[in-house]
C-alpha cells in the first residue's frame, strides 16, 4: 500500500510538471485556452491501472496544488469545473464494456470542456462567448484521443511491468 501512494505522489509531480510546462505553450491551434491536456495521461493511466477513487486523488491533487502554486481563483474554478467534469465522463465511459481508451480519454476532453463552459456561463454575465464553444468540443475530441493513444500506449507497456503495485 504505501509503495502504491509513493507511486501516486509520483503521479502527481508529474502531472504538475506537464502541467506547468503546458502552460508554458503557446495556445493550441491558437484558440485562446485550449491546451492539449498531457496532465490527462496520468489520470487516464492511473483510471485504468488503479481505478477511480486514485485517478481521481491524483487529479484533484494535482489541480488544487497548481492552483494554489501559480493560479488565481477564476483559473482554478475552470480547472477544478474541468477536472472533476471530465474524470466523471471518463469514469463513467469506460463502464461501456468494450469502449476503448481512446474513446474514454475523448470524452474527457469533450466534458473538460463542457465543464469549463459550465463554470464561465456562471462566473461570466455575457452569453455571446457560447458561440465558441462548438471549437471547444471539437478541439476535446481532438485533444482526448491524442491523450488516449498516449495513454493506451502507456498503458501497454505497464502491463509488462511488475514491480508497480497495483493494490
Amino acid at each position: 500500500m504505501k509503495h502504491k501512494v509513493a507511486y501516486m505522489g509520483v503521479f502527481v509531480a508529474l502531472a504538475m510538471i506537464l502541467s506547468y510546462v503546458e502552460s508554458l505553450l503557446p495556445y493550441f491551434f491558437s484558440v485562446p485556452g485550449m491546451k492539449l491536456g498531457l496532465t490527462n495521461v496520468l489520470v487516464v493511466i492511473a483510471l485504468y491501472f488503479w481505478g477511480p477513487k486514485e485517478a481521481f486523488c491524483i487529479n484533484l491533487v494535482r489541480i488544487i496544488l497548481m492552483g494554489l502554486l501559480f493560479g488565481n481563483g477564476v483559473g482554478f474554478a475552470y480547472s477544478l469545473a474541468g477536472g472533476i467534469t471530465s474524470f466523471v465522463a471518463m469514469y463513467l465511459f469506460k463502464k461501456i464494456e468494450g469502449l476503448h481508451v481512446i474513446f474514454v480519454s475523448a470524452a474527457g476532453g469533450i466534458f473538460h470542456n463542457v465543464g469549463q463552459v459550465l463554470i464561465g456561463s456562471i462566473l461570466v454575465a455575457n452569453w455571446t462567448w457560447l458561440f465558441y464553444t462548438p471549437f471547444l468540443l471539437a478541439g476535446g475530441i481532438f485533444t482526448g484521443s491524442i491523450v488516449g493513444l498516449i495513454s493506451a500506449l502507456v498503458l501497454s507497456r505497464l502491463k509488462t511491468i511488475s514491480s508497480i503495485p497495483k493494490e
